[in-house]
């Protein structure tokens, strides 16, 4: 019998693309499928043939939901990969709605690019379409969490909690007797929703998210975002808030909520302008009313938990076009989180030359995003090919960021039962990975590993 290996397919050196390859005598495992985002060298990968060949995978694992740990599935089913993918419930019931929205966007966003002529590629082409997802969605296999499940032929996963987003797990994935852990994103232990991380499991080997592995997170400063909507609607504009579809959105709800209901912030219109958006409320109020095991046991669950006073639905094209230029103050919710892709693009388009609105960021912001941009203090930033002048206030507010921080996660791996043999830091920016590493190595006293693409390690 020959070691297992594990090779580092994605989310080496960056925070997008999460993919890792466990190999055993009898089984090929890949833990999540993520979309790379971001630079443009990143996203390139997306397009690159898979090392091995989709089909000799015989199961994959997925953490959670989002676009970067499940963007990469209708690929590989185009490919040809047919086995199964496992899951929690709810990540299931997310990764449909995802997956979807992806497929859509990527359809929708070469057709324009193909409109107006400015893609290298003639014709442009989506890197999947919704055909391959609704290949895809059947494959999904859903577990609960604590017990160990079979992977392919003789290996076992055991999903348990994390506290990212609802349904996201960590997977400890057993492989010829070689027990690896991977953290998946790790949540905070004070999620307004969600029970904190599970405490890891005796395990040989864990690979650990890093994306704040360099800093700690600040202490939570309500007063900037009622701060920053009360100046906008004091001048006239409307707030511009880009959030992720899944979580996010719920968050930033339950503040406005919170802000209106106290008087802290005038009552305006909040219109939630994203398909997706919905679609994942829907999930966490379902959630909600069912009492999900994975929701905090003390949480109001009445039905106005996320109503932040004057709440509009966008669901139309149509609809959304009017928001462009809003005919009163409002606060608009709109995906993506990083400003990179979907309906808040366009409304950055508008809203951005004008002096009276404001942009809110409300979540981490990869490198080579328009949202990474805007923080950077961009005057200018390229949208659909054209250059859009940044007039608007471009506020960030880190209170919402549902990643555990340096100090989160070195107290999470603090409180695994006995030491591994190794750690793997992965996504995270290098400094960040570099940075937890050496933490790991001088206050836990491990081994720790920020690995490079593609290489290639035994488990022992």
């Amino acid at each position: 019998m020959t070691d297992p290996t594990l090779t580092f397919l994605g989310a080496a050196g960056t925070v997008t693309g999460s993919r890792f390859l466990v190999e055993g005598d009898r089984a090929r495992v890949l833990v999540d499928a993520g979309l790379y985002q971001g630079l443009p060298a990143l996203r390139r990968r997306n397009w690159a043939p898979f090392p091995v060949d989709p089909a000799s995978i015989d199961e994959i694992v997925l953490t959670h939901a989002h676009l970067d740990h499940t963007g990469y599935l209708p690929r590989l089913v185009h490919d040809g990969f047919h086995h199964v993918v496992t899951c929690t419930a709810e990540t299931a019931e997310l990764a449909a709605i995802v997956l979807r929205d992806s497929a859509h966007l990527q359809e929708e966003d070469a057709a324009y690019a193909n409109r107006l002529g400015f893609s290298k590629h003639h014709p442009a082409l989506p890197l999947y379409d919704h055909g391959d997802v609704e290949r895809t969605l059947p494959l999904i296999r859903t577990v609960t969490l604590h017990t160990p499940h079979p992977v392919g032929r003789t290996s076992t996963v055991t999903l348990r909690p994390a506290g990212h987003i609802l349904g996201s797990a960590t997977a400890t994935l057993e492989v010829d007797g070689h027990r690896v852990l991977f953290s998946g994103d790790l949540g905070r232990r004070h999620h307004p929703l969600l029970r904190p991380p599970a405490d890891p499991p005796r395990v040989d080997t864990i690979v650990v998210e890093s994306t704040y592995g360099d800093r700690l997170h600040p202490t939570p400063d309500p007063s900037v975002l009622a701060d920053a909507v009360r100046r906008t609607i004091e001048r006239g504009g409307s707030v511009l808030i880009p959030a992720f579809a899944v979580d996010r959105t719920e968050l930033v709800l339950i503040e406005l909520r919170r802000l209106m209901r106290s008087g802290e912030v005038p009552h305006v219109p909040v219109f939630v302008d994203s398909p997706m958006a919905l679609a994942a409320l829907d999930v966490y109020q379902r959630a909600l009313d069912s009492r999900s095991e994975q929701l905090r046991p003390e949480l109001n669950r009445g039905r106005d938990i996320f109503e932040a006073g004057d709440l509009h639905a966008t669901r139309t094209a149509d609809d959304s076009r009017r928001l462009n230029r809003p005919a009163s103050p409002s606060i608009i919710i709109s995906a993506s989180g990083m400003a990179a892709g979907g309906r808040v693009v366009h409304h950055l388009a508008h809203q951005l030359p004008d002096r009276r609105n404001t942009v809110v960021l409300t979540g981490f912001q990869a490198e080579g995003t328009r949202g990474r941009r805007l923080l950077d203090g961009a005057r200018e930033v390229k949208i659909h090919g054209r250059y859009v002048p940044v007039r608007a206030e471009v506020v960030s507010v880190p209170d919402f960021s549902v990643h555990s921080d340096a100090d989160e996660t070195i107290g999470w791996l603090r409180r695994a039962p006995g030491a591994p043999g190794t750690v793997y830091v992965v996504h995270g920016e290098q400094p960040a990975a570099a940075q937890l590493a050496d933490r790991i190595r001088s206050e836990l006293g491990w081994c720790a590993i920020v690995p490079v693409y593609g290489e290639r390690v035994l488990l022992d």
